[in-house]
């Protein structure tokens, strides 16, 4: 994110942004949004987050598309966050972890974004295989949709929401890493950019809170300060249809990233 600027740009083929650039809703429509996307950001963008659901609908040449696109965005130095909001229990969430962790699997990524809605502790087997392999995962925890706030705002009997119980338990996954050293932990939170004040809420988890709802769902870079406080800095902002509507001009989609990293960065800054 130095290097390249603070942002996350997502990938999101969905029908009506395949129609807006002109292109069908099939496997060929997919392959050329995702390879023109892949093409003008894999070298220039920190950070990638493909929405595996829109690949999946086309079935396996759907996934066929995003395990080129997985692949080139690494090679390009681009990070990867695979956003498959995964959660399940046992073997079948160390399945979900290989699928998407383990280093020889066709869709390795370097991060992978989880939901802790069947326990926390449900996530032990992705969470045990990330270290193993360097990468790391994103729980859901505040998330900018309207829905969320049933489930994640729910007082516990100890008065501590479900949200923030998760934020804590993501703390306390961080605090090894940090211990050793390192400037940041490998378990993130996913945070709505959208969700207004969040003072009342521990960001502090030690490790990058992923930031969806700039551009199409409303927020602004220039919001970051005021939603997340004193972790402002570990923010990955993430825009999708903000920066996509720009295609297919390579160029155009190029500039508008440029534009929102340059945006987020100042808001930081100041």
């Amino acid at each position: 994110m130095d290097a390249r600027g603070p942002l996350c740009v997502g990938i999101d083929p969905h029908a009506a942004l395949l129609a807006a650039w002109g292109l069908d809703d099939d496997v060929r429509g997919l392959e050329t949004f995702t390879r023109t996307v892949v093409e003008a950001l894999a070298d220039r963008v920190a950070v990638v987050k493909p929405q595996s659901a829109f690949f999946e609908r086309f079935g396996s040449r759907g996934i066929a598309v995003l395990e080129t696109a997985v692949a080139e965005l690494r090679r390009a130095g681009a990070l990867v966050v695979m956003d498959a909001k995964r959660g399940d229990v046992g073997s079948t969430m160390a399945a979900y972890a290989e699928t998407y962790l383990r280093p020889d699997a066709p869709l390795f990524s370097d991060a992978l974004t989880v939901s802790p809605y069947l326990g926390y502790g449900s996530l032990a087997p992705a969470a045990e295989l990330a270290r193993e392999s360097g990468t790391g995962l994103f729980v859901l925890a505040l998330t900018s949709n309207p829905e969320g706030a049933e489930v994640q705002r729910a007082v516990r009997e100890d008065g501590r929401s479900v949200g923030a119980t998760m934020l804590a338990r993501l703390a306390a996954e961080n605090a090894r890493e940090l211990a050793a050293g390192a400037p940041l932990g490998s378990f993130g939170a996913v945070v709505g950019a959208t969700l207004g004040d969040l003072s009342s809420f521990d960001l502090a988890v030690g490790g990058p809170l992923l930031a969806p709802g700039i551009g199409a769902q409303g927020a602004t870079p220039a919001d970051l300060p005021a939603v997340f406080g004193a972790a402002v800095r570990n923010v990955v902002p993430n825009v999708s249809r903000a920066v996509l509507r720009h295609g297919p001009d390579p160029a155009a989609l190029r500039a508008a990233a440029e534009r929102y990293a340059e945006e987020v960065r100042a808001a930081v800054a100041g």
